[in-house]
């Protein structure tokens, strides 16, 4: 499990230190007017830090590197 995990949170941190962010369109109301109605494209964007992607990439080495739980 903690290999896994390990492992996804290597990619996750990879990806996120290619992209740094993404962006989309929403459609939202600007008059609503009885049974007039007008729309209008919200471009949005989400962005988030570089070295989040660091942290991420950096715990998923942690994981994968240090030894699992030994049984005796």
């Amino acid at each position: 499990m903690k290999r896994t995990l390990g492992a996804v949170l290597l990619v996750l941190g990879a990806v996120m230190l290619i992209w740094t962010g993404f962006s989309y369109t929403r459609k939202e109301k600007v008059v609503d007017a009885g049974p007039i109605q007008i729309s209008a494209d919200k471009k949005k964007t989400v962005n988030w830090p570089p070295y989040a992607g660091g942290i991420l990439a950096v715990a998923g080495i942690v994981l994968l590197v240090t030894p699992g739980k030994k049984t005796v």
